[in-house]
């Protein structure tokens, strides 16, 4: 069995290829049923978040076949041609599929490195992943192995201090680009875990006049009560946009809320001069040639990276603590993951065995000498011996897992198993008399 990861993010593909092979909730279960579906006997978990796309596998099948049947299942679940993404993928495989798992859960591998938020994906996708019962024996462990190590990290390091979120960086650049951030009126729209945390750290910053923006107005309200801030009707989302100074949206949505046209028709009406719009949407919220339109700043995912990137700098300690946590963990599952298939095999080794002393027991046997109880006194006998031989056998096979680890360990047996059953074909000698 083996381990295989095929995935992009932030790092590989621009926020327009991102985009285009993201998954929502609903989509998430239809494509695991479909990959169950093809391949019974395998697993599957798919990690989809604003910045990067993930497909875990586990199975019987070979690197080079499962990696390209998911690369064609992407191209055809969202119909795009495999060479407009092929390039932007990455592709793991076992000890370097499992830490870049760990690594991701305990938000090492994001673009706001140390963010929480990704854990609560990652079990999210877990989660959606069982629903769909795509998940088995080692991607089941591998994923609470993961969840472990991502707290462990949280636990023992200061990775996740500070600014350590998309919300927290989008922020971050809003007061780095808007001198008097204080007076400014905000507009959020979206009342999802991110919206939250855009308005958590807005008023951490000091401003006063926030507004959430929701399609839900239930939903918009509870948070802005619970939070202090003001709430607005999605019918009254352009009115809200024509009064604004900073605009952050964070809504999933498969098409924009705005294009250029429909924007240009929005800003007409504002009061306010210029207007910077934060879109850390994926897909995007907002068509990018808004940015075009006079008076109007425009960022997205993309051009948050250079903020996140200077907080990356002010943790290096801590994320070298969290690597040396991360790369532990992984080698203990891989010792598991390893030694799993020892046992099967040592079951194969006794079979051998065993066929082999009862070859010889019924050449033993033949013509004169086939005396039932002498059968039964030779068989008992023969037995015996297997087994004071099999035990000597897996006590050695028990100190090199120790020694050398469960990998040496099961190509030992695996040599063992093969040798026996060589023996057990041979075709008998013929005795000179």
């Amino acid at each position: 069995m083996s381990i295989l990861l095929l995935g992009l993010n932030h790092r590989s593909a621009a926020v327009e290829i991102r985009e285009r092979l993201a998954f929502d909730a609903p989509q998430v279960t239809a494509a695991l049923r479909q990959l169950k579906e093809a391949d019974r006997e395998a697993e599957f978990v798919l990690l989809s978040t604003c910045n990067r796309v993930e497909l875990y596998y586990a199975g019987e099948r070979q690197s080079q076949e499962i990696t390209g049947r998911l690369v064609a299942f992407l191209a055809s679940f969202h119909g795009i041609a495999p060479e407009q993404f092929k390039s932007s993928l990455y592709f793991h495989e076992n000890e370097d599929a499992v830490r870049h798992l760990l690594l991701v859960a305990a938000g090492l591998d994001s673009m706001v490195v140390g963010e929480a938020q990704i854990l609560g994906q990652v079990k999210e996708s877990y989660r959606l992943a069982g629903a769909a019962r795509s998940t088995g024996k080692t991607l089941n462990r591998l994923f609470h192995c993961a969840f472990f190590t991502a707290k462990s990290v949280h636990t023992n390091t200061a990775v996740s201090n500070g600014r350590v979120s998309v919300a927290g960086v989008a922020v971050e650049l809003a007061r780095q680009i808007f001198a008097d951030i204080v007076r400014a009126k905000v507009v959020v729209i979206g009342a999802g875990d991110t919206g939250e945390l855009v308005v958590q750290h807005l008023l951490k910053t000091g401003c006063t006049d926030v507004t959430v923006v929701n399609r839900s107005y239930e939903r918009g309200a509870e948070l802005a009560a619970r939070l202090g801030v003001g709430a607005a009707r999605w019918e009254e989302l352009s009115e809200q946009i024509g009064q604004a100074n900073i605009v952050i949206s964070s809504v999933a949505a498969q098409d924009y809320l705005y294009t250029r046209e429909s924007f240009e028709r929005t800003v007409k009406r504002r009061k306010a001069a210029a207007l910077l719009i934060i879109d850390v949407g994926v897909p995007r919220n907002l068509d990018p040639s808004i940015n075009k339109i006079a008076d109007v700043y425009l960022y997205g995912m993309d051009e948050l990276k250079e903020v996140a990137e200077q907080n990356l700098q002010a943790r290096q300690e801590d994320i070298a603590g969290g690597l040396e946590i991360v790369y532990a963990q992984a080698a203990q599952f891989m010792d598991w993951f390893r030694a799993k298939d020892i046992g099967p095999l040592i079951g194969r080794m006794k079979d051998e065995f065993r066929q082999i002393s009862r070859k010889e027991l019924e050449r033993f046997l033949v013509g004169p000498r086939q005396d039932a109880a002498c059968r039964i006194l030779l068989e008992d006998m023969v037995n015996r011996v297997v087994n004071k031989l099999l035990h000597c056998v897996i006590k050695n096979v028990d100190a090199v897992a120790k020694e050398a680890g469960p990998a040496e360990a099961a190509k030992l047996v695996d040599t063992i198993v093969r040798q026996a059953h060589e023996i057990s074909c041979e075709a008998p000698k013929t005795e000179n008399r």
